[in-house]
């Protein structure tokens, strides 16, 4: 399990990198907090957005429609 105590790019970057099995540069990478959830951040790369949990795992964020 990787825990993330922070959000510093360099960290995220090189765990991101390991899941999208590429290499991903911290400047290509956006950071910001997820606060529905401590310890959880968003992550912009490319086009997409991942949602990455506090135990470290990386999912994508699906768009949801609101009613």
């Amino acid at each position: 399990m990787d825990i993330v105590y922070a959000a510093e790019k360099p960290s995220i970057a090189s765990l991101f990198s390991e899941r999208m099995k590429r290499c991903v540069r911290p400047e290509d990478i956006m950071i910001t907090e997820n606060p529905d959830e401590t310890g959880s951040f968003y992550i912009g790369w490319q086009m997409d957005r991942y949602i990455m949990a506090p135990d470290g795992g990386i999912s994508p964020d699906i768009l949801r429609l609101v009613d």
